[in-house]
């Protein structure tokens, strides 16, 4: 097995194991992200430059890339979390009566 094969069946391994864990939630973790940004970075350097280098600086510069997305994504995630509490805060502080008029708790 030469080493551009060896090289795609670990990325494809990576990403399959990375997609299964793959949910959005406010907790600060970017791994699944990290992982899956190295596994398609060392995928795509190592067949651009048909070398061991040029993978291995693929899969940090995907790492690096993959990181940052995925901690760009829970801050959206963490904001959206954030306003959901916020409104339904703001909904069970009152009531509408049969009237149509709102009063507070």
């Amino acid at each position: 097995m030469n080493r551009l094969a060896k090289i795609a069946a670990a990325a494809a391994i990576a990403l399959g194991a990375g997609t299964v864990s793959a949910a959005a939630a406010c907790n600060n973790d970017a791994g699944t992200e990290t992982v899956l940004g190295a596994g398609s970075g060392a995928l795509v350097g190592g067949l651009a430059s048909h070398s061991l280098v040029g993978a291995a600086v693929g899969g940090v510069a995907g790492g690096l890339i993959g990181n940052s997305i995925g901690h760009s994504n829970n801050r959206a995630d963490c904001r959206r979390a954030a306003s959901r509490r916020d409104y339904r805060r703001e909904r069970d502080s009152y009531y509408i009566d049969r009237d149509g008029n709102r009063h507070s708790y």
